[in-house]
């Protein structure tokens, strides 16, 4: 099956939705019960931790950390949005620096401009967005940000979104509330996915498409730990309680080069394999056998497949044994936690 198609469905009473690329599982989101990220509160803050240069708050939904504050004293009241899933039995991670995100626009309260995405390089179109946001901004003291979708969307469409980011950032940031309070909620999956997967795409919405579009069984492999390379190899994904690891196995090929193709194959699957598993943190992999001289092409295939990846990703090097390491941010909960 060629193209793309967007799946919005439910699995196991939860919402979800999936993308498909040419037939493949790209990326798949699901609702948990932690709070989403982009959820905004306001927050009390209770103590500080001097060696990690942050600060516990309250929260409605149990305790969140903020770091490097400074000049924030316990008891304070602040507004505060979460940035990620926390790690059992940690806090929820959260910044001082919210934002307020749509398909077309994006709200910046404090960092004052109009800017917009270096992908659209037609001088035309940058001139006809500038005078869109101009026009709905007007002496508003907010920052805005037009994203790259901003190519092809209608004006009006653009008009409406810069217009509902800044009513929401103007109601969340005059309120004048005593007490922890949820301020907004975080999308879920199926804003999410009409927000961020902007590519032009089919959209399926009938109750069974993830059964009668491949999802299913594509989500039963994803549960596992063996992902198949093409040449006949597989990638190996266990999750510890320290970091992800990542094994890469040549299979059936014994050539000369069976190392370097598993590796250069494990670079290209590896964005998709994490983020349809909702995977992130600390990440080594165990390369299959391969010449140092082919080190720097694989580091450049990694960073060629991670730079459309939505989570950021750092590619911290290679270890003293050969190990290649990523630091990834855990803006998921991992899939075989919430399907059991």
């Amino acid at each position: 099956m060629k193209g793309r198609t967007i799946i919005l469905d439910h699995i196991q009473g939860r919402e979800a939705a999936a993308l498909m690329v040419d037939g493949v599982l790209d990326d798949f989101l699901i609702a948990a019960d932690a709070p989403a990220p982009g959820t905004i509160y306001r927050a009390r803050a209770d103590r500080p931790v001097k060696g990690q240069g942050g600060m516990f708050l309250s929260t409605p939904d149990g305790p969140a950390f903020l770091r490097q504050v400074k000049g924030l004293a316990p008891g304070a009241m602040l507004l505060v949005q979460v940035t990620g899933y926390a790690e059992p039995g940690k806090a929820i991670p959260v910044t001082n620096r919210i934002l307020f995100k749509s398909r077309h626009a994006i709200v910046t309260p404090e960092a004052p401009g109009l800017n917009i995405s270096r992908r659209i390089r037609d001088d035309d179109k940058r001139d006809q967005l500038l005078e869109i946001a101009h026009d709905q901004m007007r002496d508003s003291a907010h920052g805005l940000i037009l994203r790259s979708c901003c190519q092809e969307a209608d004006a009006d469409e653009i008009a409406e979104d810069i217009s509902a980011m800044l009513v929401l950032a103007d109601q969340v940031l005059r309120d004048t509330g005593t007490e922890p309070e949820v301020l907004s909620e975080g999308d879920g999956p199926h804003i999410l996915a009409w927000r961020d997967w902007t590519d032009p795409a089919e959209v399926a919405t009938a109750p069974g498409g993830f059964e009668d579009y491949g999802v299913l069984d594509a989500l039963d492999t994803a549960q596992g730990i063996s992902q198949p390379l093409s040449g006949g190899g597989h990638v190996y994904i266990q999750p510890t309680r320290a970091l992800i690891a990542v094994d890469v196995n040549t299979g059936s090929d014994s050539s000369l080069a069976a190392g370097t193709k598993a590796n250069f194959a494990c670079a290209k699957v590896l964005p998709r394999a994490l983020r349809v598993r909702g995977l992130g943190g600390q990440i080594t992999l165990d390369l299959a056998p391969m010449p140092k001289k082919d080190r720097k092409g694989f580091e450049s295939a990694l960073r060629a497949a991670f730079k459309s990846d939505p989570d950021e990703t750092i590619l911290a090097g290679w270890t003293p044994l050969g190990h290649f390491e990523l630091q990834r941010k855990r803006g998921r909960i991992p899939l075989t936690e919430i399907l059991k």
